[in-house]
């Protein structure tokens, strides 16, 4: 190979799982390069929630709350039956609780449980209320310094004044500002803080969420001292004698070989903007339109297929499903806004199908929404609320207590009516069907039960509610003039099919055998959900686990091969 060796380990792709490989090879004692395609660093991680799902994690224990390995396996058993051989999901199961107490002793990265959050089957054996869903400890940005650039931005909907974050835990402060004062004292400290912050910072400098994740990576990055190269291209893996010993990439239109002696780790993000993969695994009826990165368009998939690897078909799923719904910016970029959990379990919001008739319980986890849009053909399928639930929650893209609409309505995004029937004439519904379907759901809704699909029936659901609101927290008579509804389309949080490895991250070919040198991890590894989706984090927590695996196993290799030299 022409290229000297000048680093042990590589890796592509800068999002949780890649940068938890980096730091965690790094930590181990490796020169390690982190090779990012885009200017920014986070990929999806950056602009999401940021949950961090681990069963029996070391928090929970702290935190007072019961579980155990063989509780979170008999709940996966039954959430995400197993199509294909379990040992790599056991060692996410034996090895998270592993991951992050190494992460937390050896990088910036902290963090909390969060004490009440169901799993999205609570009713199901082995599940919990809350605890093994993580959450990053807020980061303050200056800690950055000249790097805080880098830091991809969250989604501009999901932040407020153009640059501030809310956590979870202040949204509630936000909703009730106006009529408690305990929350307005809080807003309003909020509020001075950003002004404060936005005198020095092209943005808010306190990042919670999903931006925390990976500020507290991208610190730890640096302070190990990873060599990173942002607008770098991984082109294709270097094979030798049937070992990856590095990547051909290109930066700036010029191209460089570089080697790894350990091997190569693949975290580029999975397929969600490949049209030629999404054609081959993803059903016709699922739009293009993904909040996810853009950057993420199969290269790590591919170049681990050219090196030997395949890609996993035999989940029941190949993406993880969300709702969304989409609009041009006043400054011409496109916004995809995920419906997950702001909106579709609100009281006083439905979904329905053009004939106006409800589908599914419109608290379901954002997944099954999906698979139940796919089942009633329900593409595409209207969120609709009347003037008291869009003034109090919101409707996709349009926050709550907006005071003038006429953007959104001027976007074509929001579609206003003033009774029922012209809101359905003006999205094409069923007028006949849709007043059915709404002097029903009014009807359960006084009653607290919903007689159709069981709305607001389980713990998970009744979370996503309002608990103010009742007796139902996801029921509430639609009947405040005038009228509201958006359209949605089903789309992909991302892609589930990936590379084949095994329980050390190593990727396997077409025999089952390890291509020497090859890793994956986060959605270039083919999920160990196998298409479903059972609580919130289950992307972000199996990306950290194998990303600090991939690492650990390179290191372990690294140093047998220098002690049989």
């Amino acid at each position: 190979m022409a290229a000297a060796a000048r680093f042990d380990a590589i890796v592509i792709g800068a999002g949780a799982a890649g940068l938890a490989a980096a730091c965690v090879a790094a930590a181990e004692g490796m020169r390690t390069l982190l090779v990012e395609k885009s200017p920014l660093v986070g990929g999806t991680t950056a602009v999401s929630g940021g949950m961090v799902w681990i069963p029996a994690n070391p928090k929970m224990a702290a935190a007072g709350i019961a579980d155990s390995v063989d509780d979170a396996r008999r709940y996966l058993e039954r959430a995400a039956p197993p199509t294909r051989d379990t040992a790599v999901r056991e060692a996410f199961l034996e090895r998270g609780p592993e991951a992050i107490e190494y992460l937390e002793a050896r990088t910036s990265l902290r963090l909390r449980p969060v004490v009440r959050y169901p799993d999205y089957y609570p009713e199901l054996l082995g599940a919990t209320l809350g605890g093994r869903v993580l959450e990053p400890v807020d980061f303050d940005a200056r800690a950055l310094g000249r790097a805080f650039p880098l830091l991809r931005r969250p989604l501009t909907e999901f932040m407020l004044f153009d640059g501030m974050m809310v956590s979870r835990a202040d949204l509630p402060h936000f909703r009730k500002a106006l009529r408690a004062p305990r929350s307005a004292g809080r807003v309003l400290r909020l509020v001075a803080g950003y002004g404060w912050q936005r005198l020095s910072a092209p943005r808010g400098t306190h990042l919670v969420l999903g931006n925390a994740l990976v500020a507290h990576l991208l610190k730890s990055a640096l302070d190990l001292k990873v060599a990173l190269r942002v607008g770098a291209r991984g082109l294709r893996l270097a094979v030798e004698d049937g070992k990856v010993r590095g990547v051909e990439i290109e930066s700036s239109g010029a191209r460089e070989t570089i080697a790894a002696r350990a091997g190569v780790v693949l975290a580029t993000g999975g397929f969600s903007h490949d049209a030629a993969l999404r054609r081959r695994l993803l059903p016709p009826g699922a739009s293009a339109h993904s909040p996810v990165c853009a950057a993420n368009t199969g290269d790590g998939i591919r170049a681990g297929v050219a090196a030997g690897g395949r890609i996993g078909e035999r989940n029941s799923q190949n993406a993880f499903w969300a709702p969304v719904s989409h609009y041009a910016r006043a400054d011409g970029s496109e916004c995809v806004f995920p419906h997950t959990v702001a909106d579709r379990g609100k009281p006083g919001v439905i979904a329905v199908t053009r004939a106006g008739e409800r589908f599914t319980s419109e608290a379901v986890s954002y997944h099954e929404f999906v698979l139940a849009m796919f089942r009633a053909e329900a593409i595409p399928a209207f969120l609709l609320c009347d003037r008291r639930s869009l003034w109090q929650y919101g409707l996709g893209a349009v926050r709550p207590f907006t005071l003038s609409l006429a953007r959104h309505l001027a976007s074509g995004y929001l579609t206003q009516g003033a009774t029922l029937a012209e809101l359905a004439a003006r999205l094409s519904v069923d007028a006949e069907g849709l007043a059915r379907t709404v002097t029903l759901y009014n009807e359960d809704a006084r009653r607290g039960v919903d007689s159709q699909f069981g709305l607001g029936g389980n713990a998970y659901q009744r979370h996503l509610g309002d608990a103010e609101n009742r007796p139902n927290p996801c029921m509430r008579p639609i009947q405040s003039a005038p009228f509201f509804g958006i359209r949605l389309v089903p789309s992909d949080l991302g892609t589930i099919a990936g590379l084949v490895t095994d329980a050390e991250a190593r990727v396997l070919d077409a025999g089952g055998r390890p291509v020497p040198g090859l890793y994956a991890c986060g959605n270039d590894m083919n999920s160990i959900m196998d298409g479903a989706y059972p609580g919130p984090g289950i992307t972000l927590g199996p990306a950290l686990v194998f990303g600090y695996i991939a690492a650990r196993a390179m290191a372990a290799a690294l140093r047998t091969s220098q002690e049989e030299i």
